[in-house]
C-alpha cells in the first residue's frame, strides 16, 4: 500500500471529518494541491458516485479530502477546474512495453497503471524506477516472460518448455529474476502446462494469459479436439484469460455458434473467471484491411517502437491485402461474445494489447473502453473496467481505482463528460499522477517524447533480456 506521508487512507478519512467538508469549527486542513469547483466520479459502488463543484485537497500523493466547499482546506498550489470532470486514473491490463519513452504516451491519455504481459528483466528495473519517482510513468505491473511450448503460436521471445522439468526451471529463473506474475500461452504441453501450475502455487505467482491447448493436432479445432480442453482450464485460478478471440477459438471450437457462445459465457462466469476482452486487438486487423493498409500509418502508430515494427512486417503485409468482409463478421461476433460475457456476470477487465501491431500505448486503452461500450456496457460499467475493477482484480487496496478521500491520487480531469461520451476519453485535459499536476501542454510535452524512442535502449534492454532467458540471437539475423 502506498502510503500518504504518515497518514493511511482509512485514518485520514475518520480525522477529516467523515471525509466531508470541514465545519467552521474544524481546523483548516494543508496540503499540497487544492483542485477547485470539479465534477468528480468515483467508480468504485454499484453506480456512479458524482459530486458536482466539489474541492479535492490533494497531499503526500493522495486524496485528503472531497469537499463541498473549499473553506478550511489549504495548499500552495490551487488549479481552478470549473468545468472539468475529474475520475481516477485509468489502468491497461495488457499492454506489452518495450521502451520508457512509451510510459510517457500512457500518461498522456490518462493511463496511470499498466500490466506488461511479456516481462523481459529490464522491466522490474523500470517499475522501481517508476516507484521511487526517477522515472515519470504509469504504475508497472509485469509478468515475466511468456511460457510457452514449441508449435504455431511461438515466438521469439517466448520461453519454450516441453516436460515438466522445464517449466519448472524456467520458472525458477523468473523467481530468480523477481517477477510474481506468470504468463502461460497456448501451445503449453499438458506436462509442461500441469508443472508450471504446481510451481507457481508452490512460489506463490499468480497465473494468467492464454488458454494452453496442448499439442495441436491435426484437424484441431474443426475436426478433432484440443489436447487441453477449455473447460479443464475454469478452475485453475487464473487472474485473467486474456483475449476473447481466444475464448472463440479454444472455447468455441473456432465456431460462431450464438447459442454455445452463450452457454459458454454461463460456464465462465460461474467459474468466477475474470476476462480481459482485448477487443482491440482483432478490431485493429480488421481495420487494417479494411482500409487496404492505410491504418497501419494512421495517427499515433509514430509512437509504436521500431524494433517490434520490424519484426511485424509480415503480419503488416497479411491484413493490408485481406479481404475485410470476413474479419468484419468475426469482430462483430467478438463483441456479441463480450455481450454475453457482461451479461453472464463474468467480470471484465479493460486491456488493449497496446505495443503490437498498430496498437498504440495509451490511446488503444481509451479504444478499448469505447469498444466495451459499443459490444454492450454501459459508460459506467466500462469504465469501471479500466478504474476499479483492475485495482480489484490485481488485489490491490482499497485506496487504488478510486476518487474519494484516502484514495491515491492518481486523477485524470477532462472537460467533457465520459458518461455521457466514451470518446470524451481520448481528449484529456489535465492528469494528478501521484499528487503532482499535469496539465495540457505538459501531457501533449509526454506524447511528443513518445514518438522518439530510443532504439539502442530497446535493442540493449529487449537482445539482453532475451539472452539471458538463453534465446539464441542469431534467429534474429
Amino acid at each position: 500500500m502506498r502510503q500518504f506521508g504518515i497518514w493511511g487512507g482509512a485514518a485520514l478519512c475518520a480525522l477529516v471529518a467523515a471525509c466531508a467538508s470541514p465545519g467552521p469549527e474544524t481546523q483548516p486542513l494543508q496540503g499540497d494541491l487544492l483542485i477547485s469547483n470539479v465534477r468528480v466520479i468515483d467508480f468504485s459502488g454499484e453506480a456512479p458516485d458524482v459530486r458536482d463543484d466539489a474541492f479535492v485537497l490533494i497531499g503526500a500523493g493522495g486524496i485528503l479530502a472531497v469537499a463541498d466547499t473549499g473553506e478550511g482546506l489549504i495548499a500552495p498550489e490551487e488549479r481552478e477546474a470549473g468545468g472539468l470532470t475529474l475520475i481516477p486514473g485509468l489502468t491497461d491490463m495488457h499492454v506489452h512495453l518495450w521502451d520508457e519513452a512509451e510510459l510517457g504516451a500512457y500518461l498522456s491519455w490518462g493511463v496511470t497503471r499498466v500490466r506488461n504481459m511479456s516481462g523481459l528483466p529490464f522491466h522490474l528495473t523500470l517499475a522501481e524506477q517508476i516507484e521511487a519517482g526517477a522515472i515519470m510513468g504509469p504504475d508497472l505491473i509485469t509478468t515475466g516472460p511468456i511460457l510457452n511450448s514449441a508449435g504455431p503460436n511461438a515466438q521469439l521471445n517466448h520461453q519454450l518448455v516441453e516436460t515438466d522439468a522445464e517449466a519448472r526451471a524456467a520458472i525458477a529463473w523468473q523467481v530468480e529474476q523477481g517477477f510474481t506474475r506468470l504468463k502461460v500461452y497456448s501451445n503449453l504441453t499438458r506436462d509442461a502446462y500441469e508443472a508450471a501450475l504446481d510451481e507457481a502455487a508452490a512460489r506463490g505467482l499468480t497465473v494468467s494469459g492464454h488458454t494452453p491447448e496442448g499439442v495441436r493436432g491435426p484437424g484441431v479445432p474443426w475436426e478433432a479436439p484440443f489436447d487441453i480442453q477449455f473447460s479443464e482450464i475454469l478452475d485453475d485460478g487464473f487472474e485473467t484469460i486474456e483475449h476473447v478471440e481466444s475464448i472463440v477459438w479454444h472455447g468455441l471450437n473456432d465456431r460462431e455458434d450464438d447459442a454455445a457462445a452463450q452457454a459458454l459465457a454461463e460456464q465462465i462466469a460461474e467459474a468466477g473467471v475474470t476476462v480481459t476482452p482485448t477487443l482491440l486487438a482483432f478490431h485493429n486487423l480488421w481495420r487494417v484491411a479494411d482500409t487496404q493498409g492505410t491504418a497501419l500509418t494512421r495517427p499515433g502508430t509514430e509512437m509504436l517502437n521500431p524494433l517490434v515494427q520490424a519484426t511485424e512486417q509480415d503480419m503488416y503485409d497479411y491484413w493490408a491485402g485481406a479481404p475485410a468482409g470476413p474479419a468484419a463478421q468475426r469482430d462483430a461476433f467478438h463483441m456479441r461474445m463480450t455481450n454475453w460475457l457482461h451479461e453472464a456476470g463474468v467480470t471484465l477487465v479493460a486491456g488493449s494489447d497496446a505495443g503490437i501491431f498498430v496498437n498504440v500505448p495509451g490511446l488503444s486503452l481509451v479504444e478499448e473502453v469505447s469498444l466495451l461500450g459499443a459490444a454492450g456496457l454501459g459508460p459506467f460499467e466500462a469504465i469501471k473496467a479500466a478504474t476499479d475493477t483492475p485495482a480489484r482484480v490485481l488485489g490491490l487496496d482499497e485506496t487504488e481505482g478510486c476518487a474519494r478521500a484516502g484514495c491515491v491520487a492518481d486523477l485524470v480531469l477532462y472537460a467533457c463528460d465520459p458518461l455521457e461520451d466514451l470518446a470524451c476519453l481520448e481528449q484529456p485535459e489535465a492528469l494528478v499522477r501521484a499528487g503532482t499536476w499535469l496539465g495540457h501542454a505538459d501531457l501533449m510535452a509526454l506524447r511528443e517524447a513518445a514518438r522518439h524512442p530510443d532504439l539502442a535502449r530497446t535493442e540493449e534492454n529487449v537482445l539482453g533480456g532475451l539472452a539471458a532467458q538463453g534465446v539464441d540471437l542469431s534467429l534474429l539475423e
